[in-house]
């Protein structure tokens, strides 16, 4: 009866070691997709001040372009007017606004020739941004099926878990089971653990010779006295046999 207490108890353990270790990572799981949804925002945010870009200049290039259709409607004006001029004062005045006129309306061209400029660079840079967005939202997707199918087969196991949980702990009596339960939610796994020659393996330390020998008798399940964690006597119960040790003694074979 013992033995098999410390069996299930054992089983228990590793149960609940499989638990956390599912726990966290469904924990875990969305971390991938928040930092790409983070990164598809940012690269959102790099479009939108572009386009903002892009209609500042847009905007600039259509005033400019009001402002010389304007000055050059004047202009022929002007020269339409210039037969008419009575004197030389009007004469030279119309010429300097003439002149005037076209002088703006060159550098209003070179200005429209820098904002065209700029305007392909910033059409250019939101072509770039949107490839980044498009292979982002490839990555998104896959990701997504990825932590679904994760999540599932994660749950599915947490499931098969909790069955086989309750049906160990059916095997050990209510008060250790309480025990194990108390002692689990106030110290790291283990919770049971082998003693090796008197040694505990869960804190390192020697436990008392009368305790040991106690242990060794198999007659109920003691606690280290410095740890507090479930002991057993490491003769009681074969250690797993590692993979690579299976594999090594199929060889030797």
């Amino acid at each position: 009866m013992y033995l098999k207490q410390i069996e299930q108890l054992v089983v228990l353990q590793k149960v609940d070691d499989e638990i956390v270790l599912l726990q966290d990572e469904l924990k875990r799981a969305p971390e991938q997709i928040i930092e790409l949804e983070k990164r598809r925002q940012d690269i959102e945010d790099s479009a939108e001040l572009v386009r903002d870009k892009l209609k500042y200049l847009t905007d600039q290039q259509k005033r400019l372009d009001g402002e010389i259709e304007t000055d050059s409607v004047r202009l022929k004006k002007s020269k339409s007017k210039m037969m008419m001029v009575g004197n030389q004062k009007e004469y030279h005045a119309m010429m300097r606004e003439m002149d005037n006129l076209e002088k703006q309306n060159r550098g209003r061209e070179e200005e429209k020739t820098t904002v065209a400029e700029e305007l392909s660079r910033q059409n250019q840079e939101l072509a770039d941004i949107d490839a980044q967005a498009k292979e982002l939202d490839g990555e998104l997707v896959v990701a997504r099926e990825s932590l679904d199918a994760r999540i599932q087969q994660a749950q599915s196991r947490l499931d098969e878990l909790g069955l086989r949980r309750s049906e160990a702990g059916q095997a050990v009596p209510r008060p250790i089971l309480q025990r194990y339960e108390f002692i689990r939610s106030r110290l790291k796994n283990p919770v049971i653990v082998p003693v090796h020659a008197g040694i505990c393996s869960g804190c390192h330390i020697a436990i008392p010779p009368q305790s040991f020998i106690e242990l060794q008798k198999g007659i109920q399940i003691l606690s280290c006295p410095n740890c507090q964690r479930l002991i057993y006597w490491s003769e009681h119960i074969e250690p797993e046999v590692q993979p690579e040790d299976e594999a090594a003694e199929n060889a030797a074979e």
